[in-house]
């Protein structure tokens, strides 16, 4: 029996999964998964559309960045031509999303006589860029929940640094400005 009372979760979060690492959760189409983690006693629901490594995605339609809270970004940290492409992931999010809090994630981290991009090359980068890196294994599943755990803390803490700058009353913008008088136009 599911809870009669309303919602099963306090908050509802969409994550777009994009990058060229192949895909962190399948490879057939956009794949979408609903995940609940529960943050500070809170249930938070996840959608999460996962459109990494599909050639057919080279820019993937703003449908899938709209009311998108939360980007992973991911690349394949055996193939240094994904980790090149993530500031054309990073230009494209710009491009769609307003504000949106992102994450970086080097995935495929389980063998490291295959790794090709160095940590120490992946946080500066991720420094420089004001993102989060993860370095994560899907298939032996290492540091994967850090990191969804990360994003999610992330995008509530959004929402509510979000909800309180709103409720906060003193912080209202005059925008009537005082109107000047039309010109007097001087007759001929």
């Amino acid at each position: 029996m599911g809870m009669a009372a309303g919602k099963d979760y306090d908050h509802l979060f969409k994550l777009l999964i994009i990058g060229d690492s192949g895909s962190y959760i399948t490879t057939i189409g956009v794949d979408f998964k609903i995940r609940t983690l529960v943050i500070n006693g809170e249930r938070v629901k996840l959608q999460i559309w996962d459109t990494a490594g599909q050639e057919r995605f080279r820019t993937i339609t703003s449908t899938y960045y709209r009311n998108t809270h939360g980007v992973i970004i991911v690349y394949d940290v055996t193939n240094p031509g994904s980790f090149v492409n993530v500031q054309r992931w990073l230009h494209e999010i710009g491009q769609n999303c307003d504000t949106v809090c992102k994450i970086l994630v080097g995935n495929k981290n389980e063998d490291p006589s295959r790794k090709q991009v160095e940590s120490s090359d992946a946080k500066r980068f991720s420094d420089q860029m004001g993102v989060r890196l993860f370095e994560t294994s899907a298939k032996e599943n290492t540091n994967v929940e850090e990191m969804f755990n990360a994003i999610t803390f992330m995008v509530l803490k959004a929402k509510k640094d979000n909800l309180a700058r709103l409720s906060q009353p003193n912080e209202v913008v005059k925008i009537n400005k005082p109107k000047k008088k039309p010109p007097v136009k001087k007759c001929c």
